[in-house]
């Protein structure tokens, strides 16, 4: 029986691969014919990167206009390689992009769409996949359309996988974009300046919640952070608040992460914010109160002021570190 060909939407950050999307790639390749497909300037060189981590065939359309413009270009021109190509499924990685093209592909393709997914398995056509629901469980759930089906997956839901000796087939889509689709277009992009590790590739995260009291306690978190090398992340509580900007937010609105190390500052531990760190290693929770429901997924609980507790942590990892332990 022939493998079920799995494409993957791929996304370019200033020329190269997305991680996320890599991440996806690598999970498809295990379970079927991976193919991917690339819109916008690099997506051609991308092809090679693409291979390495297990796609067989890249289709791609090396046109500035997907760079420039939003989500209906691409929807529209990834939408008529479907109904030519008819592959079993087409995955995501959960980002701005993949949520937006992959919702105006839904009612294009008449295909419901499967979001914050974790896992899947395809076999026959027959699509299992699981979802967080409640903050505490996993359900499966499935597609009953006979198309293509949609799915998008969370960040940090596979491991990068690579496979030697993969050089995929480069196709050129064929494709003249609409101009009436050229009408959302992006004028400016801001990067913001950050220091230190990104949260998606840190070991430690050291994370402030709204227990800190106001937002000039927040320094004792990032102080804790700096010392052990770590990122700083948030609740939403503190981001909404307009402490700290929204890219140190984690949970189910945020970002996930799956450091070794994770300490939960001031963090009561909404269900919300548990979906986005729950897969840590190791999970330290210091909060006064201690009916806490992070204690519940803390391996290490702290009942104490944090205000008290993290600058002495601090200081004395900074002796150890001055004294070479």
């Amino acid at each position: 029986m022939m493998a079920d060909t799995i494409w993957v939407w791929v996304e370019l950050n200033q020329g190269k691969p997305f991680r996320g999307s890599l991440e996806v790639l690598s999970k498809a390749a295990q379970l079927g014919a991976a193919e991917a497909v690339v819109f916008g300037s690099g997506a051609r060189a991308a092809a090679p990167t693409l291979g390495a981590y297990g796609a067989s065939k890249v289709y791609v359309h090396d046109d500035a206009a997907y760079d420039d413009y939003m989500a209906m270009p691409a929807a529209a021109t990834l939408g008529a390689l479907i109904e030519q190509q008819r592959p079993a499924l087409l995955l995501f990685a959960t980002t701005y992009d993949g949520r937006d093209v992959a919702a105006r592909l839904s009612p294009m393709l008449g295909s419901g769409l499967i979001t914050d997914a974790t896992d899947f398995s395809l076999n026959g056509g027959e699509l299992r996949v699981s979802v967080p629901w409640g903050g505490e469980n996993i359900v499966t759930a499935t597609l009953v359309h006979n198309g293509t089906k949609l799915v998008l997956f969370r960040p940090k839901a596979f491991a990068l996988e690579e496979h030697s000796g993969i050089t995929p087939t480069v196709e050129e889509v064929q494709a003249s974009i609409d101009p009436a689709l050229l009408r959302a277009r992006i004028t400016r992009r801001v990067e913001q300046a950050a220091e230190g590790p990104g949260l998606e590739d840190a070991a430690i995260i050291v994370s402030g919640g709204r227990g800190l009291g106001k937002p000039e306690n927040f320094s004792v978190v990032e102080a804790l952070a700096n010392v052990l090398g770590g990122a700083v992340g948030a609740t939403r509580a503190v981001v909404d608040a307009g402490w700290v900007p929204y890219s140190y937010q984690v949970g189910q609105t945020g970002k996930t992460v799956k450091p070794t190390l994770y300490i939960a500052v001031g963090i009561s531990g909404a269900i919300q914010h548990l979906a986005g760190m729950k897969g840590s290693k190791y999970i330290v929770a210091i909060n006064r109160d201690e009916n806490a429901p992070i204690f519940s997924a803390a391996d290490l609980g702290v009942v104490g002021d944090a205000l008290t507790i993290v600058p002495q942590l601090t200081e004395e990892l900074k002796r150890r570190k001055a004294a070479g332990g």
